[in-house]
C-alpha cells in the first residue's frame, strides 16, 4: 500500500504529524467539558397555571381540562398528564423521541393562547416551560447561624451576589429564607368605630405609594417634566398614611391597625447538620463545566467565610462534582491499570522492550487523538466516554500486534528491515482494516435506538470508534515506520530459549493436537458445540434483567409525611423523633440537610406543605464505609418504620441519571374515587413481591376541608356578591397584599391581616362578620352554611382520563424478575370494568430499549457480514467466520451468572460490541489459511489449516489477552462510578474468552465442511 511505503520512507514527516496530534489532543483535553453522564434529552414540556385558593376539583375542571384539550392536538405529543392541586395546575406533555422541541413549544403556546379566554378571570397566565432534568443545582451550600432573619439578610445581600460573580454560575436561589414584610394587624373594633373597611385602607396605601406624571412646563428654553412623587420612605410614613372615613373625616393608619416591621409567617424549618440554616442552591450556566464551577465555588468559600458576621458560617451540603471527580479519577485509574497490563502482556510475548514500545505507542496516540475528536464533536468527558476508552484500550493494539507479528515473520525469513516493514504491513493491512471495520459498523444501528439507551451509549460508541480509527491509522503508518528503525536488535536471537516461548510451544502443541482431533471428528465437534450453546440458554432464567446498573453515589433522601392537614408543629415533633432514630448513623452521614414544611417529594426547593419533611443526606465516600448505600437505605427503612404518626420512605438518589422510578404502575379509569381505592389495593398486592421496596400511591390521603356554601339570595339582600364575601374571608384568614414598600433597593409587601387569635379556629370562622356596602356587619353564618368534608389533595389525569400512579423502588432482586412477579399478581386481581393498568417507569424503558437493541443487534450482524463479504469478495468465507458468534452466547451468559449481574442495557451494548470483536480472530485465521493455499505458497487445505493455526495462535492470544485483561479493572468495578461499565466489561471479557477458544477449533472445522460442500457443488456444476 502506498501509505505504508510513504510512512516507512519518510519517518520525519510521520513523527511531526504524531507530535502535532499529541499537542492538539492535549489542548482538547484541557477544554473538554466534564460531567458524570452524557446529557439526556427528554422531550418534555410543562404548562403551569395558578388559580389562587381554588380547590383541586375546581382547578381540574376549570384549568387542567381546557388546557389538556387544547394541547392534545399538537403534533408529536405522545402523552399528556395533569396534576390539579389546591391553587395550581401542572400539565405535562411528553413528545415522541426526535421531536423538535423548540417548534413544539411554539405550537403549545399557540394552543394555549386560543384557550386563555376560557380560563377563569382570576387565574394566572399559563407558563409554558421546557422540562430539562439536567438543569438541576450542582451544589447546595448551607449558611448556618442563630436567626433565620439574619441569615436571610446576609444571604440575599452578601452571599448570593458573591457566588453569582464566580465563573460559570448562572443563578443562586435561597431556600428556607424569611422574607421581610410590613404587616398591618387590623383592629376590628376600630374599623367599625370609624366605618372603615380593608378596601378603603388598600386604596389609601396605593394612592400614597404611587408616582405619576402631571405634564410639562416651560422654564426658559427648557421643558420640565412634572412628576408627582409617591412612595413610602419609612415605616413611620406608612403609619401616618391618611384614610378617609365614610363621614369625610381622616384618620391615620396606626389608629386602625398595629403596623409591624417583621417577617412573613414561617412555613417551615431548615436545618443543616442540626443547626438553623438557609440553603443556597447553585445552578451552572448551560455550557459551563460542572467540576470547574464547583471548584470555583469551593475555592471562594474561604474568602466569603472571612467576610461573614460572627456566628455565621457556610457548609457544603451536597456537591455533585465530588462524585464526578471520584468517578472520573477511578475510571482514569482503570485506564492506566489496563494500559500497564496491556504493556506487560506485550512485553511478555515479544521479549523486547523496543518491539513493545512500537506497539504500545498506539495506545497514547489513539487516546489523545480521541480527545481531539471528542472535542470537535461536542462530547463531554464523563464516566461513559472514559469507560469507552478503557473498554477499547486492549483493542487499540490489536491491529498493531497483527501487523508487527507479520513484519517479524518476514524479518526472520531474511528480508531487510525496510522490506519486512513494507511487505509484512501491506500483506495484512486489508485483513486488519476489515477486522477494525467490523468492530466499527456494529455501532451504526445505534442510530435507530431511541430514548435513554441512545442518549447514554451513543457517546460511548463514538469514543470507542474514534479510538479504533486512530489506532488503525497508527497500525498501518507508525508501526511499519518504527519497525523499520527499531527492530534490528529486537529480531536477533541470543541463542537461549525464552521461557515464555517454551510455554507457548507447549500450548501450541496442545492446540495442534486438539485441532487435529477436531478435524478428524468434525461432526462430534459441531454437535458438541451446539449442545454447549443449548445448555447455556438454560441459564437465562437464573440471570434476570435490569434497566441500568445503580451507582453508589452515597446520596439518599428520607421523606416524612404526616396526615394531610397536619400542623407544622406536629410535623416538627415527628421530625424530632426521626432525628433521634438517625443519630445512630452519624458515622456514615457526612452532611444532613433537613427541611420541614418547605420541601418534599424531590430535591430541595421543590416545594411542599406543612405535613411534609424532607432529609437529603450525603454519606461518606464508599471507600470509608463498610455498607453500600442500598444497605444503609434498607437498614434506615427498618429503623424508621417504628416512628408513629407518619409515612416514611428512604430512597437512594442517582443524580444525573434521570431514569425515574424502577416500577411505575399507571391505573386509569373514569372515577377518581375508585382509582384511589384501587391504587391502595395495588400497593398492598405488590408489596408482597420479594424485592419491592417503598411501594406507594400518588393518591394522597383525603385532606380535611371546610366548605363554605354562600346563599346567593341572602347575600343579595345585603347588597353582597359571592366574590365580595370570599375576599373578606380570605382577608380574615390569609391576609391581603395592599401595596409595596421599598427600602435600600429591596421591595417588600405591605400586608393587611387580622390578629392570629382571630383566625385560628373554627369558632373564629363562625364569628366572622361580613361588611356590606352600607357598612352593616352581617355574621357569616347568616349568609352561608359551613360543612366539614374530606377532599382530595391532588387530582391526576393522563390523556384526558383520571389516572393514578403506584410506584416502587427495588432492592435485592433484578428489575425483570420483580416486574414479572408484579404483572402476575396484577393479572390475578379483579379489576373493575373500564379500569386497567400499565407498567411503566424503568420497567417500560427496559422493555422498549431491549426491543430496539435486539433490532440493532440483528442489523449489526448483517453489517459485519456485509463488510467481510466486500473484503473477501466472497459470500462463503464471511459465512464461515460468522460461526464464531453463536459460541459467544455461552461466555456472555456464564459471565453474568458468575458475577451475579443481570442482563442490562450496558450488557446488551457489550453483546453488540462482541459481534464486531469476536470475528476479528476468525478473519485473521481464515485470511491466512487462504493466503497459504494460494499458488505463492501452494499448501494443501489440511496443511494450510494446521500451519495457519500454529502461526496465528500467538497473535490471537496476544490480541485476546490484551483486550480481556485491559478490561479486568472495569469488570471488577474498581473505584467510584465503575458500576455503569461493569456489565459491559464482564460481557466482553467472558464472551471474547469463550469465543476465542471456539474460534481456534470450530472455525477450521466449519471451513473444511463448507470447502467440501463447495467442491461438491463445483463438481456438479462441471458435470452439468
Amino acid at each position: 500500500m502506498k501509505l505504508i511505503k510513504t510512512s516507512v520512507k519518510r519517518p520525519v514527516g510521520v513523527i511531526m504529524i504524531v507530535l502535532a496530534i499529541l499537542a492538539l489532543g492535549t489542548i482538547s483535553l484541557r477544554n473538554l467539558n466534564v460531567d458524570l453522564f452524557p446529557e439526556i434529552d427528554l422531550p418534555i414540556a410543562v404548562v403551569a397555571t395558578s388559580y389562587q385558593d381554588a380547590a383541586p376539583e375546581e382547578v381540574e375542571n376549570l384549568i387542567s381540562r381546557p388546557i389538556e384539550s387544547s394541547v392534545s392536538s399538537v403534533e408529536g405529543i405522545q402523552t399528556v398528564q395533569s396534576q390539579s392541586q389546591a391553587g395550581s395546575s401542572l400539565v405535562m406533555m411528553m413528545f415522541d423521541t426526535g421531536t423538535n422541541l423548540d417548534q413544539a413549544l411554539l405550537n403549545v403556546r399557540e394552543s394555549i393562547d386560543q384557550v386563555k379566554g376560557m380560563l377563569p378571570e382570576d387565574a394566572g397566565d399559563p407558563s409554558v416551560l421546557r422540562f430539562n432534568p439536567n438543569q438541576m443545582p450542582i451544589m447546595w451550600v448551607g449558611l448556618t447561624g442563630d436567626e433565620a432573619s439574619k441569615l436571610t439578610q446576609v444571604a440575599d445581600n452578601q452571599v448570593v451576589p458573591f457566588f453569582e460573580r464566580q465563573g460559570g454560575v448562572a443563578s443562586v436561589t435561597v431556600e428556607g429564607a424569611e422574607n421581610r414584610e410590613i404587616q398591618l394587624i387590623l383592629d376590628q373594633a376600630k374599623l367599625q368605630q370609624y366605618g372603615v373597611n380593608a378596601q378603603t385602607i388598600t386604596q389609601a396605601l396605593n394612592s400614597s405609594s404611587q408616582s405619576s406624571s402631571a405634564g410639562v412646563v416651560e422654564k426658559g428654553a427648557q421643558d420640565l417634566q412634572l412628576r408627582v412623587t409617591g412612595g413610602f420612605d419609612s415605616v413611620e410614613a406608612i403609619e401616618n398614611t391618611l384614610v378617609q372615613t365614610q363621614t369625610g373625616e381622616t384618620v391615620h393608619i396606626d389608629e386602625l391597625a398595629n403596623v409591624k416591621d417583621t417577617f412573613t409567617d414561617s412555613s417551615g424549618e431548615t436545618l443543616v447538620n442540626g443547626d438553623q440554616a438557609v440553603v443556597l442552591s447553585i445552578m451552572k450556566q448551560t455550557d459551563a463545566n460542572t467540576v470547574e464551577v464547583a471548584n470555583n465555588i469551593n475555592d471562594s468559600m474561604e474568602e466569603i467565610e472571612g467576610e461573614l458576621p460572627s456566628g455565621l458560617s457556610t457548609d457544603v451540603v451536597v456537591d455533585t462534582s465530588e462524585y464526578i471527580n471520584m468517578s472520573i479519577k477511578s475510571v482514569a485509574q482503570n485506564i492506566l491499570i489496563g494500559g500497564v497490563i496491556s504493556f506487560l502482556i506485550l512485553l511478555l510475548f515479544l521479549k523486547s522492550l523496543r518491539a513493545t514500545i512500537v506497539i504500545g505507542l498506539s495506545i497514547p496516540i489513539a487516546i489523545i487523538s480521541t480527545f481531539t475528536l471528542m472535542y470537535f464533536t461536542g462530547e463531554t468527558l464523563n464516566v461513559l466516554t472514559l469507560g469507552g476508552l478503557a473498554l477499547g484500550l486492549g483493542m487499540m493494539v490489536d491491529s498493531s500486534i497483527v501487523i508487527l507479528e507479520h513484519i517479524y515473520s518476514y524479518r526472520q525469513r531474511g528480508y531487510s528491515l525496510t522490506q519486512s516493514a513494507i511487505k509484512g504491513a501491506s500483506e495484512l493491512a486489508p485483513a486488519v482494516i476489515a477486522s477494525t471495520t467490523t468492530t466499527l459498523v456494529v455501532f451504526l444501528p445505534m442510530v435507530f435506538v431511541d430514548g435513554i439507551a441512545s442518549d447514554m451509549f451513543t457517546p460511548l460508541a463514538l469514543t470507542v470508534s474514534f479510538a479504533l480509527i486512530a489506532s488503525l491509522v497508527a497500525a498501518v503508518t507508525l508501526v511499519p515506520m518504527l519497525s523499520s528503525k527499531l527492530l534490528a536488535k529486537a529480531t536477533r536471537d541470543s541463542g537461549k530459549r525464552y521461557w515464555f516461548n517454551r510455554l507457548l510451544d507447549r500450548v501450541n502443541n496442545v492446540y495442534q493436537a486438539v485441532l487435529k482431533w477436531a478435524l478428524g471428528h468434525r461432526k462430534s465437534t459441531v454437535f458438541g458445540t451446539l449442545l454447549i450453546i443449548a445448555g447455556s440458554l438454560a441459564l437465562i432464567p437464573m440471570i434476570g434483567a435490569s434497566f441500568m446498573p445503580s451507582s453508589d453515589q452515597g446520596q439518599l433522601q428520607v421523606n416524612v409525611e404526616t396526615q394531610p392537614g397536619s400542623s407544622l408543629e406536629h410535623t416538627q415533633s415527628v421530625a424530632e423523633n426521626v432525628n433521634e432514630k438517625m443519630s445512630s448513623y452519624e458515622d456514615v452521614i457526612e452532611t444532613n440537610y433537613m427541611n420541614v414544611g418547605g420541601g418534599g417529594g424531590g430535591a430541595p426547593g421543590m416545594g411542599g406543605s406543612s405535613n411534609q419533611a424532607t432529609y437529603m443526606m450525603q454519606l461518606v465516600p464508599a471507600s470509608d464505609r463498610s455498607q453500600t448505600t442500598d444497605d444503609v437505605v434498607q437498614s434506615m427503612s427498618d429503623e424508621l418504620a417504628s416512628v408513629p404518626g407518619a409515612e416514611i420512605s428512604v430512597t437512594a438518589t442517582d443524580s444525573g441519571a434521570g431514569m425515574g422510578d424502577p416500577v411505575q404502575i399507571s391505573l386509569s379509569g373514569p372515577e377518581h374515587e375508585v382509582l384511589r381505592e384501587l391504587s391502595q389495593e395495588v400497593v398492598d398486592t405488590i408489596s408482597e413481591v420479594d424485592g419491592v421496596h417503598n411501594a406507594s400511591t400518588s393518591a394522597d390521603d383525603s385532606a380535611p376541608q371546610m366548605h363554605i356554601e354562600v346563599d346567593s339570595e341572602k347575600a343579595a339582600m345585603y347588597g353582597l356578591t359571592d366574590q365580595q364575601i370570599t375576599s373578606q374571608i380570605q382577608l380574615q384568614f390569609t391576609g391581603q397584599t395592599a401595596a409595596q414598600y421599598r427600602e435600600d433597593g429591596d421591595e417588600m409587601d405591605i400586608t393587611l391581616m387580622y390578629p392570629e387569635e382571630q383566625r385560628s379556629t373554627i369558632n373564629d370562622l363562625e364569628n366572622v362578620t361580613i361588611q356590606s356596602e352600607s357598612g352593616a356587619a352581617v355574621p357569616l353564618t347568616t349568609l352561608a352554611t359551613l360543612d366539614q368534608v374530606e377532599g382530595p389533595v391532588t387530582l391526576q389525569r393522563e390523556n384526558q382520563q383520571p389516572q393514578l400512579n403506584v410506584t416502587s423502588e427495588i432492592i435485592g432482586r433484578d428489575l425483570g424478575s420483580i416486574t414479572s412477579d408484579i404483572r402476575e399478581k396484577l393479572n390475578n386481581m379483579a379489576m373493575p370494568e373500564e379500569y386497567n393498568y400499565e407498567i411503566g417507569g424503568q420497567a417500560e424503558d427496559m422493555a422498549s430499549s431491549f426491543r430496539d437493541l435486539s433490532i440493532a443487534l440483528v442489523f449489526s450482524i448483517f453489517l459485519v457480514y456485509a463488510v467481510m463479504a466486500v473484503q473477501f469478495e466472497n459470500f462463503l468465507f464471511p459465512l464461515i467466520i460468522m460461526f464464531s458468534l453463536p459460541a459467544t452466547v455461552v461466555g456472555v451468559l456464564l459471565g453474568l451468572l458468575v458475577t451475579g449481574l443481570p442482563l442490562s442495557i450496558p450488557a446488551f451494548i457489550g453483546i453488540i460490541m462482541l459481534v464486531g470483536i469476536v470475528v476479528n480472530n476468525s478473519i485473521v485465521l481464515v485470511d491466512y489459511i487462504n493466503i497459504l493455499r494460494r499458488e505463492e505458497y501452494g499448501k494443501g487445505r489440511y496443511e494450510a489449516i494446521l500451519e495457519a493455526g500454529a502461526s496465528r495462535l500467538r497473535p490471537i492470544l496476544m490480541t485476546t489477552l490484551t483486550t480481556i485483561l485491559a478490561m479486568v479493572p472495569l469488570g471488577l468495578a474498581l473505584g467510584e462510578g465503575a458500576e455503569m461499565q461493569q456489565p459491559l466489561a464482564v460481557t466482553i471479557i467472558f464472551g471474547l474468552t469463550v469465543s476465542s477458544i471456539f474460534t481456534l477449533v470450530l472455525i477450521p472445522v466449519v471451513y473444511t465442511l463448507f470447502d467440501d460442500l463447495t467442491a461438491k457443488i463445483t463438481r456438479r456444476g462441471k458435470k452439468a
